[in-house]
């Protein structure tokens, strides 16, 4: 019997029904689902896309893994530490930093920066220095010697590359007393700018300098480090390192991985990702009500026809099953055609970049397509449609009967 109700459902869906009223109403509910399951495609994919996308401009903020003190921000025994971790075949580069907010100034015009100090090896660990594209990365030879992100250079005006103009950045001074003039309040040095690289929106306050300048900010000895940055020869084993390295270096040190100093982040993109799918959740289950529609119009479009098959000894379970696979028909139909003008879609964005998420910089809505963005939109349309055409379909006789 369930082959008849699945044959009678697929009738009703490609045969010409009694009204057209019912043809348009039925039709409408699976381009509405088509719509639907195509936008939450193609919206899926552009954050898949942008989860990427963020993955590549975040990727030189962090070293594969960071090491840090547990206690205060100087490591100690930085040079037993650095002897450990060098030994390791898995690690790639090594490289000592200093991290701290400042305060820089020039021609009268201030900002808030992050001043990253690092040693000569902190290009072995991120090379930032391929991505100067005005000037010069530091020698070294001075300490002075700063790179710039490019933001942070057009809002100061810092002049890249003059031997006359320097900017001037303040550290703020640790300590107890009175304060009787600005010199107990900050460290300050003058800085030299050799070149601009270009950042990003998590990079868009750096300056990188040399490690001796932090120290002589901070007041610190030369060996001093906040932070040990470690490059692996295979980024993808930072978990197992991580955990065979902390074993090594003892309690007295963390260390943490890309992923999980960037943690915030991707914590903020997750939730984003979490509310627009919800958001298209709403929007499938409210498309759905037009399904809903559908099948109560083909009911009553098709009441002669229920009572004869009734008649002609149908169960009323093969009759309400009838209408349930109408409506999971229709259901399919929208997934499978929202799937492939969406996947249309992605392709076409990913061939041409015709979509801009930035005209001024050219750059085009990022799109990856995934198996799984299929198997969630699908399943997501597929259950919102089941429980709306199980709840609709349960026709009693009476309905029927009645003249």
């Amino acid at each position: 019997m369930s082959g008849t109700a699945f044959y009678i459902a697929k009738r009703y869906l490609i045969a010409k029904k009694g009204s057209t009223a019912v043809t348009f109403i039925t039709w409408l509910a699976a381009l509405a689902m088509t719509v639907a399951v195509a936008a939450m495609f193609i919206i899926i994919s552009v954050f898949s896309g942008l989860e990427d996308l963020n993955r590549e401009l975040i990727s030189d903020l962090h070293a594969d893994l960071t090491v840090k003190s547990t206690q205060g921000k100087v490591l100690k025994d930085v040079a037993k530490l650095q002897e450990v971790i060098s030994k390791r075949e898995d690690v790639a580069g090594l490289s000592k930093a200093i991290e701290e907010k400042v305060y820089i100034d020039y021609g009268g015009k201030g900002d808030i920066a992050y001043l990253r100090g690092v040693d000569s090896a902190y290009i072995s660990v991120n090379p930032v220095n391929k991505n100067i594209f005005y000037g010069s990365y530091p020698t070294f030879e001075f300490p002075n010697e700063v790179v710039m992100e490019n933001q942070l250079g057009n809002r100061l005006s810092i002049p890249v590359g003059s031997q006359a103009d320097f900017a001037t950045v303040f550290m703020p001074k640790a300590g107890t007393g009175l304060i009787n003039k600005e010199e107990d309040i900050f460290n300050r040095q003058d800085i030299y700018v050799t070149g601009v690289f270009s950042g990003n929106d998590q990079l868009n306050n750096y300056i990188i300098a040399p490690i001796t300048l932090a120290q002589q900010l901070l007041n610190l000895p030369e060996s001093a480090a906040y932070q040990l940055l470690v490059k692996l020869r295979n980024g993808d084993q930072a978990d197992s390192v991580r955990n065979e390295l902390q074993k090594q270096v003892g309690s007295n040190y963390i260390i943490t991985t890309k992923k999980e100093e960037n943690a915030a982040f991707w914590k903020m993109i997750n939730i984003e990702k979490l509310f627009i799918y919800f958001i298209f959740v709403l929007v499938i289950f409210i498309t759905t009500f037009n399904l809903a529609g559908a099948i109560i119009i083909l009911q009553l479009d098709k009441k002669e026809q229920a009572r004869s098959l009734l008649s002609l000894g149908l169960p009323l379970r093969e009759l309400r099953r009838t209408y349930f696979f109408t409506g999971m028909l229709i259901v399919l139909t929208g997934i499978i055609s929202g799937l492939f003008i969406g996947t249309v879609v992605c392709f076409i964005q990913l061939q041409t970049g015709f979509f801009k998420a930035n005209a001024a910089i050219d750059l085009a809505f990022p799109v990856r397509i995934l198996p799984i963005n299929y198997l969630i939109v699908a399943t997501t349309a597929a259950t919102f449609g089941l429980l709306i055409s199980w709840a609709f379909s349960k026709i009693n006789r009476q309905h029927i009967t009645k003249a």
